[in-house]
């Protein structure tokens, strides 16, 4: 009997529904976009599909510049799982373009319920880092997760900056800091953009669909992107257990940034009046993760989506093997004396 497969459009269709979740998150201060990845099954796949990018365009330049082709970067660029990668893209960006246009107003004009919604949300997607350590944890690692929890509980209580007017290589270097809510759960892009006064200005410039501003901010966000996701991999693949729960205490401490009565400056108020529609919208927003997750277990108990699956395939070590003999002969050849 052979095993049914996830059919293609089906799967192109829910994988660009999860990048627009994403892309959503990203919209919001406090959420970040790496937390929903999670939740919706997709955390390993970006991790390692922009793993192999960086790694494949460092191979790019390097290896164009001293004249060896492409083959290695070429490599790199198949190993990423495009079928996955490119839907959830595509559904990013349509939904940082949507949300700028509708979310942002929405939470300008009803801050505490949307807060609230998010807040539900954040809690309840606890579940998934967690499941993903699994077993007792031990008293350290609980240590580990409070103190995890106490940074981003820190951080997410400085105090925001007013917008500035950022000159262009400011903006890539925010972008650079700001991309990795983008695979740290537990961590909101938006937010860190807040307390340096470019949130505001970072929106406006997806509304007015200014491309220079926009161009450098994504030059930054890849660059940034580069340089840290080889270091999140690496503490996947030989520490996975102690950075889930380092995350898990990340998106803990982040749920002070969704507090949902705060003046404007992101100062914590007391408890409102209005504590029962608030709870009600926290149920709504835990609510809508447990759909989500339990969406995803249905279609993946029909063999309607596929697994997740935690790793790329690593690039054709033909290649690489051949282009490090290729470096051995040519430094061995630097080395060598000149005869006269």
């Amino acid at each position: 009997m052979t095993e049914r497969r996830p059919h293609p459009v089906v799967r192109t269709l829910v994988d660009a529904v999860r990048g627009a979740l994403i892309g959503f998150a990203e919209i919001v201060p406090g959420v970040s976009g790496g937390t929903i990845a999670l939740i919706v099954g997709v955390y390993d796949a970006l991790i390692d599909g922009a793993g192999h990018l960086a790694r494949g365009v460092a191979r790019a330049i390097g290896d164009g510049v001293r004249g060896r082709g492409f083959a290695r970067a070429a490599d790199h660029f198949r190993s990423v799982r495009w079928a996955v990668v490119l839907p959830i893209g595509i559904g990013m960006l349509a939904a940082i373009v949507i949300g700028a246009a509708l979310l942002a107003p929405l939470l300008e004009a009803y801050p505490t319920g949307t807060k609230a919604v998010f807040a539900g949300l954040i809690a309840a997607s606890l579940i998934v880092p967690i499941r993903m350590v699994g077993g007792r944890w031990s008293v350290r690692e609980i240590g580990i997760g409070l103190l995890a929890a106490a940074l981003t509980f820190f951080l997410t209580g400085l105090p925001q900056a007013p917008d500035v007017d950022p000159i262009l290589p400011v903006v890539a270097l925010a972008a650079a800091f700001a991309v990795c809510a983008l695979v740290l759960p537990g961590v909101s892009g938006s937010y860190l953009l807040l307390t340096v006064g470019m949130y505001a200005p970072t929106l406006a410039a997806v509304n007015d669909r200014n491309f220079g501003y926009l161009g450098v901010f994504i030059l930054g966000a890849l660059i940034g992107l580069g340089l840290f996701v080889s270091v999140l991999q690496w503490l996947l693949s030989t520490h996975r257990r102690i950075t889930l729960v380092v995350m898990t205490g990340l998106m803990l401490g982040s749920l002070r940034a969704l507090w949902p009565w705060q003046t404007e400056e992101g100062g914590v108020l007391p408890v409102g009046d209005d504590l029962p529609l608030v709870l009600l919208l926290v149920v709504i927003g835990a609510s809508i993760v447990l759909v989500i997750m339990a969406i995803e277990a249905a279609l993946l108990k029909r063999r309607m989506l596929s697994p997740e699956v935690p790793t790329d395939p690593e690039p054709d070590p033909q290649h690489e093997a051949e282009h490090s003999v290729e470096d051995e002969l040519e430094a061995t050849a630097n080395d060598r004396p000149e005869r006269d």
